[in-house]
C-alpha cells in the first residue's frame, strides 16, 4: 500500500490584469528588484517565477517566516494563451484591478482564466496612491461585472494597496498565505516529482532551458525529465536567482538546461530514473503527435475543400470570379517558447483577411539564422517573423541575397498591425458584375457578322456607350456583348435613361433575337 506524506508547502500565485494596471510594480515592490524598466513600452512580454519571503505572525503570535511563489503573467491581451497556461501552473490568483480605472476587457479575459482553471483568488485594487484613485468606484465596477468583493455584496477577499508606496502589500501577503491555509495548499516531498513548464527559451551556449514549478514531489540532480515529447538529464539545475540545485522541492521554481527540444509552456514534467525509461515515453509520446497531427490534416483539409466550394458557389451564383485564397507562409522566430506562443495566438485570432490564409510553417527560439533564410527560401514569399530575437550577421546576408523578407518587433501589437496590412495587401481581388438595368429587345434591324442593329427600351436602369451587356433569354445568360453605338430619335447618345427606346449596335458573337433582355453591368475589384 503507497503511503503519501502531505505538508503544507508554499503557495504559488500568479498575478493577473488588465495592461498597466500595476502589476510588475507590486512584483518590484515585492522583490525589491526592478523588472519594470527592462520591459519595452511598459509591457510584461515574458512569463517568469520568483520566491519571495514573508515575515508573518503565526498562530502563536510569533514571526515566523513563510515563502510565497509569484507567477509573473503578461496583461496584455495578446498573451491570452500564456496567462491562461500561468493560471494552471498556479494555486492561488491575485485579480489585480486600477482604483483609477476599475474593470477593463483584459480583467475579464484574466478572471475567465482563473475561473476556468478553479483557482481561489484575492482582487487586488492599486494605485491606490494615485490622486484619481476611487476605491468605491472600483466595487461598483466590479459589482457591474459580477465581481463581488467581501463588504459589497460577495465573499470574494480584497486589498488596496499601492506597489510604489508599498501601502497594503504586507495585508495582501499575509492573505495570500491566510488564503493558503484555509485551502488546505500541500504536497508530498517524498513522490516522484510533477512539474509545470513556465518558460522554455534557447541559448547559444547553454542550449535549451525551461522554467518549470515542482508541483508535488522532488526533483533530484541524476533523474531525467519528460515533457511531452522534450526531455533532459537533470545535471544543471538552478533557482530563481541562478543557484545550483541538487534537489528541489514542491513549489520550487527552478530552470532545468539541456532539453532536447523546447518543451510546451504549460506542458506537465514527469521524472525517471533512467534515460532509457525516459526515452521510451517520448516514443510513445511522438507517436502520438503523429497520429494526432495526421487526423488534425484530414479535418482541416476536408473543411477547407468544403468552404472553398461554398465561397466559389456563391461567387457564381453573384456573377463574381472564382475566388482564389492566397496563402501566406510565415516562420516565427522568439526570444522565449512563452512568447512564440503569444505570437501564434495573435495570429489565430487577430488577423483576418478575406480569402488570406497565413500559414505557419515553423516555430522555434533563438536568433534569426542561416538555416531560417535556407527554410524561407523553399517556398515563395515566405515571411519570417522575429519577435524579440536579433538577425545573425550571415543570415542577414543570405536574406538580401535571396530575396527573403524578415521583420523583427518588440512590440507585439506592432506586429500584429504589420502582418495585417501585409496579408491585406496580398489578398487576391475579386470581381463582382454589378447590374446597371434591363433592356428589352424590340426589334433586329440588321446583322453583319458580328455585329448586330437592334431598337430596345429600357425597362429599368439606364444604358451607356462601351457597356458590356449580358444577353437573357428566358432569364437564363446566352452569350455577352459590348454597346458600339447608342442613338436616341436618330442622334448619337452617350446614355439613354429608363423608359426611353432607343437604336444601337451590339457587337456579340451570340446572334440577338426579338424578345430578349440585355442586362448592362460594369465590374468593381473588392
Amino acid at each position: 500500500m503507497e503511503i503519501t506524506t502531505l505538508d503544507p508547502r508554499p503557495p504559488v500565485v500568479v498575478v493577473m490584469g488588465h495592461i498597466d494596471h500595476g502589476k510588475s510594480t507590486l512584483l518590484d515592490y515585492i522583490r525589491k528588484t526592478n523588472v519594470v524598466d527592462k520591459e519595452v513600452g511598459g509591457i510584461t512580454q515574458r512569463m517568469s517565477s520568483y520566491e519571495v519571503v514573508h515575515k508573518a505572525m503565526d498562530a502563536n503570535g510569533k514571526e515566523d517566516e513563510k515563502t510565497i511563489v509569484f507567477i509573473d503573467t503578461p496583461g496584455h491581451e495578446s498573451f491570452s494563451a500564456i496567462r491562461a497556461r500561468g493560471a494552471t501552473a498556479a494555486d492561488i490568483a491575485i485579480l489585480v484591478v486600477s482604483a483609477e480605472d476599475g474593470v477593463k476587457p483584459q480583467t475579464l479575459d484574466a478572471l475567465n482564466a482563473i475561473k476556468n482553471a478553479g483557482l481561489s483568488f484575492i482582487v487586488g485594487i492599486s494605485k491606490i496612491d494615485k490622486p484619481n484613485a476611487d476605491i468605491d468606484r472600483v466595487k461598483l465596477s466590479l459589482a457591474e461585472n459580477e465581481i463581488y468583493v467581501e463588504g459589497y455584496g460577495g465573499n470574494i477577499p480584497w486589498i488596496a494597496f499601492s506597489g510604489k508606496t508599498g501601502e497594503g502589500v504586507d495585508d495582501l501577503l499575509d492573505l495570500i498565505l491566510l488564503t493558503a491555509e484555509v485551502d488546505g495548499i500541500s504536497g508530498d516531498p517524498f513522490t516522484e516529482a510533477e512539474c509545470v513548464v513556465i518558460e522554455a527559451n534557447r541559448d547559444k551556449i547553454r542550449g535549451i532551458s525551461a522554467t518549470l514549478i515542482v508541483k508535488n514531489g522532488t526533483l533530484y540532480n541524476g533523474s531525467f525529465i519528460v515533457s511531452g515529447t522534450a526531455l533532459s538529464p537533470v545535471r544543471i539545475m538552478e533557482d530563481f536567482l541562478g543557484k545550483q540545485l541538487k534537489e528541489a522541492g514542491p513549489s520550487k521554481p527552478v530552470r532545468v538546461i539541456g532539453w532536447t527540444d523546447e518543451p510546451e509552456v504549460g506542458g506537465i514534467c514527469f521524472t525517471f530514473g533512467s534515460k532509457k525509461a525516459a526515452e521510451a515515453y517520448v516514443e510513445e509520446e511522438i507517436e502520438k503527435v503523429r497520429e494526432r497531427a495526421e487526423a488534425i490534416k484530414k479535418v482541416r483539409g476536408a473543411e477547407k475543400i468544403a468552404a472553398t466550394n461554398k465561397a466559389n458557389a456563391l461567387a457564381f451564383e453573384n456573377g463574381q470570379e472564382i475566388i482564389q485564397t492566397a496563402i501566406v507562409p510565415v516562420i516565427i522566430k522568439a526570444d522565449t517558447s512563452g512568447s512564440a506562443a503569444a505570437v501564434v495566438y495573435e495570429i489565430e485570432n487577430k488577423i483576418k483577411v478575406d480569402n488570406v490564409e497565413i500559414k505557419i510553417v515553423a516555430i522555434s527560439i533563438g536568433d534569426i539564422l542561416e538555416n531560417d533564410i535556407k527554410l524561407a527560401s523553399g517556398k515563395e514569399g515566405t515571411v519570417i517573423l522575429g519577435f524579440n530575437t536579433k538577425i545573425d550577421s550571415s543570415a542577414k546576408s543570405l536574406a538580401e541575397r535571396n530575396g527573403i523578407n524578415i521583420m523583427t518587433f518588440d512590440i507585439i501589437y506592432k506586429m500584429t498591425e504589420w502582418l495585417q496590412e501585409f496579408a491585406e495587401e496580398n489578398r487576391p481581388r475579386t470581381q463582382i458584375e454589378e447590374s446597371k438595368g434591363t433592356i428589352k429587345v424590340l426589334k433586329i434591324f440588321s446583322v453583319n457578322k458580328e455585329k448586330q442593329v437592334i431598337g430596345g427600351r429600357v425597362e429599368s436602369g439606364s444604358i451607356s456607350f462601351n457597356d458590356e451587356v449580358k444577353i437573357l433569354r428566358r432569364d437564363i445568360e446566352i452569350g455577352r456583348g459590348r454597346v458600339r453605338e447608342l442613338q436616341q430619335q436618330k442622334e448619337k447618345t452617350s446614355t439613354v435613361e429608363e423608359g426611353k427606346e432607343f437604336g444601337t449596335m451590339i457587337e456579340s458573337k451570340m446572334e440577338i433575337a426579338a424578345g430578349d433582355k440585355l442586362e448592362p453591368f460594369h465590374k468593381i475589384v473588392k
